[in-house]
């Protein structure tokens, strides 16, 4: 039997999380479950779900004529040319540069009994090319409407998705390609070049499908490129699903026990490994979310969906929003505002929606964008806005009301004027971005997540917001801390501290093709528990916070003896207003550690109004004053969250390079490559801790 919980009218949620369980192993902490799941986790969202197919029949059933999904269409790409002066190395440069930018049309949707029947079609189509149960189909492509279709189409049929970031290079994708054996690949028309380079050495696949406008050249390559390889559109593989007997694929439905998906990690350490996800654990996470959080949604709820779904965060909540009915607008990250499009507005005013989900990235780039914005409104503006902050964070009386009406409405409107829920997962958000943007704009709340728990680890829901802190453990895991007493975390601490172990029905039996990993005990305990390697803490109100403390592997002794936490630290120095991205870096024998930093070149510039506009930024990151400033500011930043002195930067070596999947330097989920960065800048870090070659 399936089990889900519902928190009932005007209940809270006590006292957060419970020990359950009998006393604790040495070394380690009891078990800690949420309060009103400590008799039993939830599997499922309701009686009757098992399947991600479920859901599809589910949501048709009972949504029927609303709105499922809503996506726009390019109209126009316009070319714009500029010529830009700059001075590099003293001498002042013209070059004319072009700028792209999409006219694209106003939203158009499809209710959720019409996307039941673009999946039928999809996944008909599948079976007339012969795709069998158990067969792996990867999906390398944009989040869009169309990566759904395909998705639940072969989750109707029994068939597993395995998921490529679009964002991979040529060996990214045949390796995820070729590990699980993929009979067939779906991408986009742009993509298809990339597709084409590597058919020849995939001998498992056969079906290409594609959406958008392809060349003939490059399909004629991928033809030719060995026999028996199908190429379709999406819209004839469609045409040919409609010709077969409409209820073909229902005998093919799964059960909750098989593999829905093989998910691959960003792979900050090596290869991604491909985590196996069942229809079981998808569906408890699922149960999940509509317990801590399904409370909140209206009906006129709708998300803006822009996040890669390759990745589990957005795949994950696209799935949950689908069962719970909201309307989900595909937007591009290169379209989400006006300034990137042309002739329309960008996704998000377009959209208009109402919920948020995003990665630290995205809440830094709006919260500089923000301040970018009130730097240049001249000083009484700049005044009034931090007054207005001020006020809010005070929670003074009326005033606040009259705050939220008069200076921060107009950063609202730029959201399109209805967003009230917004969650950021995926990596640490600092405390002093997320209370900027909750006073500003709108309360975001944290979650932890990743890929082997089906983004299922803590989440904090909004009736409990707190700074600080990701959340209660999700209703459908347990958790417990392991020591690490190296480092100085115990569970017996004052504050008990350890690392995240966790056991329960949406987390993963394993990883595709690795017994290596999956009989290894620092990873998958004998009694079933998953060492996550991240360092967390209970708080007394039942929350964890510090999931995102530090990895394990990423905990450095300085020549003190003590450990420093570098993605803490980076955590916080990012919310610094001068930086973009940053990697902190530390060794044995310093005493500090070091940044390697991309300033935020908006905010540099308006605090150094000195210096010639024209400059390069290569150019102004080389002068001595300028490290000096970003130094020092993040260093202001680090005080205020009272780093310790070891724990503040000994100095930062700047870059105007920007890092991205394509120079190796972050991964497809835009995680930091840290080994591969320490080698690039091996020589600058080498000078700034002082050492010589």
């Amino acid at each position: 039997m399936s089990y889900s919980y519902n928190l009932g009218p005007n209940e809270s949620w006590g006292k957060g999380s419970v020990f359950i369980g009998p006393p604790p192993e040495q070394g380690e902490s009891r078990v800690r479950r949420l309060e009103k799941t400590q008799d039993r986790l939830v599997t499922a969202p309701i009686e009757g779900v098992h399947t991600v197919h479920d859901v599809l029949l589910y949501a048709s059933r009972t949504y029927g004529e609303r709105k499922a999904f809503g996506y726009r269409e390019i109209v126009d790409i316009i070319e714009e040319q500029k010529e830009v002066t700059k001075i590099v190395g003293g001498e002042e440069v013209k070059e004319n540069k072009t700028w792209k930018y999409f006219h694209l049309s106003d939203y158009k949707y499809i209710t959720f009994v019409e996307f039941k029947t673009v999946v039928s079609e999809v996944a008909r189509g599948l079976l007339k090319l012969g795709v069998q149960k158990n067969d792996v189909f990867n999906i390398y492509a944009q989040t869009a409407l169309s990566w759904q279709y395909l998705s639940y189409a072969c989750a109707s049929i029994s068939t597993i998705v395995a998921t490529a970031y679009d964002s991979l290079g040529e060996s990214g994708l045949q390796h995820s390609l070729n590990e699980p054996e993929c009979v067939g690949v779906f991408t986009n028309a742009e993509l298809l070049p990339t597709v084409a380079k590597v058919v020849r050495e995939v001998p498992s696949l056969r079906i290409v499908i594609y959406d958008g406008q392809a060349s003939d050249a490059v399909l004629s390559k991928i033809t030719s490129a060995r026999e028996g390889v199908t190429v379709l559109s999406l819209d004839a593989l469609r045409e040919l699903g409609r010709e077969q007997p409409s209820d073909i694929w229902e005998s093919r439905v799964p059960s909750s026990d098989d593999v829905a998906c093989i998910m691959y990690t960003s792979g900050t350490t090596g290869p991604p490994k491909g985590v196996v996800i069942r229809h079981s654990n998808l569906i408890a996470a699922v149960g999940s979310v509509k317990s801590l959080v399904g409370h909140h949604f209206r009906e006129d709820d709708t998300f803006l969906a822009f996040l890669p779904l390759a990745h589990i965060l957005e795949y994950v909540v696209e799935l949950c929003f689908v069962f719970v009915g909201l309307c989900s607008g595909y937007g591009r990250v290169k379209t989400l505002t006006d300034q990137s499009v042309r002739n329309c507005q960008g996704d998000i005013k377009a959209f208009r929606p109402s919920t948020m989900i995003g990665v630290p990235a995205l809440w830094e780039l709006i919260r500089k964008g923000i301040i970018a914005q009130v730097n240049n409104s001249g000083t009484i503006r700049k005044g009034m806005f931090n007054g207005a902050l001020s006020i809010k964070k005070a929670n003074v009386p009326v005033l606040k009301g009259v705050v939220d009406t008069v200076v921060f409405n107009k950063i609202r409107q730029a959201t399109g004027g209805r967003l009230r829920l917004a969650l950021s997962g995926g990596a640490a958000l600092s405390r002093e971005t997320q209370e900027f943007l909750s006073l500003a704009l709108v309360s975001i709340v944290q979650g932890y997540g990743m890929t082997e728990t089906c983004g299922m680890c803590t989440v904090l829901p909004p009736d409990i917001m707190r700074y600080g802190c990701v959340g209660l453990p999700s209703p459908s895991v347990e958790i417990k801390l392991r020591d690490v007493p190296d480092a100085g975390y115990f569970s017996t601490n004052d504050v008990p501290q350890g690392e995240v172990l966790l056991r329960g029905p949406s987390v993963t039996s394993g990883y595709y093709k690795r017994d290596d990993l999956n009989n290894d005990e620092t990873i998958f305990t004998k009694d079933g528990w998953l060492r996550t390697g991240d360092v967390g803490q209970w708080n007394k109100d039942g929350t964890l916070s510090g999931a995102f403390l530090c990895s394990i592997k990423n905990l450095v002794k300085l020549q003190g003896g003590e450990y420093i936490a570098l993605e803490r630290l980076e955590s916080t120095y990012k919310s610094c207003h001068l930086v973009s991205n940053i990697c902190v870096h530390a060794i044995p024998e310093a005493s500090q550690p070091i940044a390697i930093v991309i300033p935020h070149e908006a905010n540099l510039r308006a605090a150094l109004p000195e210096e010639d506009p024209r400059i390069a930024l290569g150019d102004l990151c080389a002068k001595p004053k300028v490290k000096a400033l970003v130094l020092k500011e993040c260093n202001a930043m680090g005080k205020k969250s009272g780093f310790k002195g070891i724990e503040t930067l000994q100095g930062v070596i700047l870059t105007a390079e920007e890092w991205t999947p394509e120079n190796g330097l972050v991964t497809a989920a835009q995680k930091i490559q840290r080994k591969k960065i320490g080698q690039k800048f091996d020589a600058e870090i080498l000078e700034a801790f002082g050492i010589k070659k």
